[in-house]
């Protein structure tokens, strides 16, 4: 699953990669899931890359705003509020929900 509106000039097939500096000043690389509408603000599901992570343990999702500057390059923001998180966590469980759908109608037409 690849969906998103930026104008980063990636091709729909490649996953997109964003590194992430967290409050210790750490790194994380991260997967772009998804880049979906809430309301009247965007929002983006990323996923760290986790080297040390067996392939059956699942990480976590890191939800933020986002948005992108002048120059086209994105620009992230946390989520304010308990509301906030919650109707955005919602609105991309339905987008993993409608994927899963879409793989299961996908592989049944092969």
């Amino acid at each position: 699953m690849h969906e998103h509106d930026c104008n980063c000039g990636c091709e729909e097939n490649e996953d997109l990669l964003i590194t992430l500096e967290l409050d210790d000043n750490t790194e994380v690389e991260c997967v772009v899931l998804s880049i979906f509408p809430v309301g009247d603000k965007q929002y983006i599901a990323l996923l760290p890359v986790d080297t040390n992570m067996d392939d059956d343990e699942e990480g976590d999702v890191y939800l933020y705003r986002y948005s992108e500057d002048a120059n086209g390059q994105p620009d992230l923001g946390n989520i304010e509020s308990d509301e906030e998180y919650e109707a955005v966590a919602d609105k991309f469980d339905e987008i993993l929900d409608e994927a899963e759908f879409d793989e299961i109608v996908d592989g049944e037409e092969e």
